[in-house]
């Protein structure tokens, strides 16, 4: 007997429209439509325009800022739920308070969690998401999580470049995992800039472990905040002889002075993608979509197919 399909609607919240919409485009289908109702003391309430009863409704909502964009998800997967939808998935291109993954000082929360708690008791049946700050958050959901690797997107980028001597470098310890992950599809060598912090987004020493001399630097990470640590970074790899340094980071989060900090910065470029929709362009930073790669997923999901093909460079 044959697969039965239930039919597929795609909505967005209002922090991630432009990227639902190239989700859906790339999809084939029209995104659905939500109204979001704002109250005088800033409450909000979001409606479905139409009927999902029996679909397979896909939410899509990066949680940047997460207080309200968070909420607004919450609200849209109840929503969902009570509208009779066969399958809620949320898709997460940026899933926020990931940094909050464990506790590594004495009465903190660990807010990834909490989230993954909220979401499921919300009601979604998968969350789908892209480069985690750590993987381990995975385990934190009890349903599938789909979590897609920003490097497929990456990868062809910089082989584009045509980059002669090419290096991979972690801005951080924590972040040496992911850096020789990326370096193995260049057969690259990996070097890591040991970073001392005072306090969060504060900065006391940094020096460098290996040798840049010379080198084609592409620094990676999967968070850009304030651009503090890159700027950082590169500073000291083009002091140490390099040829030229760039950044990679997934997610563009980009507080406070953050782009000041990149355009005066000793950075070629920082390139990311759309799960985090920009405050204003820079000449500096190249943004990669992740629509395709998202609409993918999603198709495969629905069709009960491999999300693992997608992890192919």
């Amino acid at each position: 007997m044959p697969l039965q399909f239930n039919p597929v609607k795609i909505f967005a919240g209002s922090g991630t429209k432009d990227l639902a919409k190239q989700i859906a485009e790339a999809y084939g289908k029209p995104l659905g439509s939500v109204t979001l109702s704002r109250f005088s003391d800033g409450e909000f309430q979001p409606s479905f325009d139409e009927s999902i009863r029996g679909s397979d409704v896909f939410l899509v909502q990066s949680t940047y800022q997460p207080s309200d964009n968070l909420m607004e998800l919450l609200l849209m997967v109840d929503a969902a739920k009570r509208a009779s939808a066969h399958y809620i998935t949320a898709v997460v291109p940026y899933y926020g308070l990931s940094r909050q993954d464990r506790k590594d000082k004495p009465r903190v929360a660990i807010g990834a969690k909490l989230v993954a708690n909220l979401l499921k008791t919300a009601g979604i049946h998968r969350i789908m998401t892209m480069d985690l700050h750590a993987a381990q958050i995975q385990g934190f959901f009890d349903i599938p999580v789909d979590h897609l690797d920003g490097s497929v997107i990456f990868v062809p980028y910089i082989k584009s470049l045509g980059l002669k001597n090419l290096t991979i470098a972690s801005p951080d310890m924590g972040g040496s995992y992911r850096a020789r992950t990326f370096a193995k599809f260049f057969n690259a060598e990996v070097v890591i800039c040991d970073k001392r912090r005072l306090r969060a987004n504060e900065i006391e020493s940094m020096s460098i472990i290996g040798d840049v001399t010379g080198q084609d630097i592409v620094l990676m990470d999967d968070i850009c905040d304030t651009a503090g640590t890159l700027a950082k970074a590169a500073a000291l790899i083009m002091e140490n002889g390099a040829n030229s340094v760039r950044a990679v980071c997934t997610h563009a989060v980009l507080s406070g002075k953050a782009y000041e900090t990149i355009e005066n910065s000793m950075l070629e470029e920082l390139i990311v993608t759309d799960t985090i929709p920009l405050k204003q362009t820079s000449s500096k930073i190249k943004v990669l979509s992740t629509a395709k790669l998202f609409a993918k997923a999603i198709a495969n999901v629905n069709e009960h197919g491999s999300i693992s093909d997608l992890f192919k460079v």
